[in-house]
């Protein structure tokens, strides 16, 4: 880790990066925020850790947790809202075991995320799977989709 975050902080000084990007950076490399990154920049760079702390939380784009194996994005636009969203948002986490708080599954096989528009509402409701589209999805395919991936692990 120390390694990743010594080559992100190269390229965030050659660039004069700003908080966004290093983030950015740090979540590509490593997936997500690690808190151990947080502090290291903060020293580094003479940041507050509040405040890049803040900055990640902020933005929905930022996880301070790992993600699972498997993404599912659930789209909660108006379209899709309209269209059932909250009803394929709530099969999902019982099948997957997710309570309010979480978004990833306890073996780190899922991660299940919701976005305000993934802006392709002619398709609604739209559902990622791992980057794949899903239009127009029914609560009972995605279930038995998401069965099917659990058999295959």
């Amino acid at each position: 880790m120390k390694r990743s975050n010594e080559d992100i902080l190269h390229r965030h000084l050659e660039n004069n990066g700003n908080i966004i990007s290093l983030l950015q950076d740090i979540q590509a490399v490593f997936g997500y925020i690690p808190r151990e990154s947080i502090y290291y920049f903060s020293e580094k760079l003479n940041i507050p850790s509040a405040y890049i702390y803040g900055v990640a939380t902020f933005y929905s784009q930022f996880r301070l947790n790992p993600a699972g194996k498997h993404k599912i994005t659930a789209c909660c636009g108006t379209a899709c809202h309209v269209k059932g969203a909250e009803k394929i948002i709530d099969s999902l986490k019982l099948e997957l075991g997710l309570d309010d708080k979480e978004d990833t599954t306890k073996d780190g096989e899922f991660t299940l995320e919701k976005v305000a528009c993934l802006g392709t509402c002619s398709f609604a409701p739209i559902v990622l799977i791992d980057g794949k589209v899903r239009g127009k999805v029914k609560h009972e395919i995605l279930v038995r989709e998401i069965k099917s991936m659990k058999k295959k692990k």
